[in-house]
């Protein structure tokens, strides 16, 4: 883990939709699915970023446009310098002998990228298949789909796919087929209807939350979640533990550490 940021030197830009680019950079420490790293942009800030590729030698991240830090980062070319700490978190726990569901709601898709990468790695050992559910509010927004050509498609408008949400076309699937593991990633209220769904129908699920994180490692709080700090004790979390997190779903703290209760 490197605990100090790097200055690292981005080698490569993919554009995956008009508001989405993932950077590429060469890091050699071990990183799991699921887990994120530390992003500085020198004198503006640091962020999280979900790890989208993992590769020998080289990681990405992709990166949804939505602000001052987020905008500055896709203003940054191949050759410039940006710092990277980490990798931080507890990642998804690898269920690779049966058949499994991947969720991924807008970006929430990039934390789940890798680990349908690494199950594809295994695939010949595995007496299972991997089932991908991507949902977006159009067409323009699908990521990854040269990646993965397989996908089951869902957008708000029905210019791709299924027209209507990732819970919706989840609960499609499982009126036909059953799976043993569940993993998902998006909007909190998306996975909060995941994961009860999934407990509707007695599967184990997975699901990676996206809270404010501002240090990674545990010590600010800004990320809690009824006690759980995403940042070291998730981002990923299993049923059980969910189900145990009264916030989940329910309350958010700002950036300004103000509790929002949703309806």
């Amino acid at each position: 883990m490197i605990e100090q940021p790097v200055m690292v030197k981005i080698c490569d830009i993919l554009e995956e939709s008009p508001s989405v680019k993932t950077f590429f950079f060469k890091l050699n420490p071990s990183y799991e699915p699921g887990q994120f790293v530390m992003v500085w942009i020198p004198l503006l800030d640091e962020k999280p970023f979900t790890l989208s590729y993992i590769q020998e030698g080289l990681i990405g991240i992709s990166v949804l446009r939505r602000g001052a830090f987020t905008n500055a980062l896709h203003s940054k070319k191949a050759g410039d310098m940006i710092g990277i700490r980490g990798p931080y978190g507890r990642g998804f726990n690898l269920h690779t002998h049966s058949d499994i569901c991947a969720v991924g709601g807008g970006i929430g898709m990039a934390s789940l990228a890798t680990l349908v990468d690494r199950l594809n790695l295994v695939s010949e050992k595995r007496q299972g298949t991997t089932t991908i559910i991507q949902g977006a509010r159009t067409a323009a927004e699908i990521l990854y789909q040269k990646r993965f050509g397989n996908m089951k498609l869902c957008t708000d408008d029905g210019t791709a796919g299924f027209k209507g949400t990732t819970v919706d076309l989840l609960r499609d699937l499982l009126t036909k087929q059953h799976f043993q593991k569940v993993y998902a990633c998006g909007p909190e209220r998306m996975l909060y209807k995941v994961v009860r769904l999934c407990k509707e129908h007695g599967v184990e699920c997975e699901a990676s939350l996206e809270r404010y994180i501002k240090c990674g490692f545990g010590v600010c709080g800004q990320c809690d979640c009824s006690g759980q700090r995403v940042c070291i004790d998730g981002p990923v979390f299993n049923t059980e533990e969910l189900s145990r997190m009264d916030d989940f779903g329910r309350i958010t703290i700002t950036k300004t550490g103000e509790r929002v209760i949703h309806s």
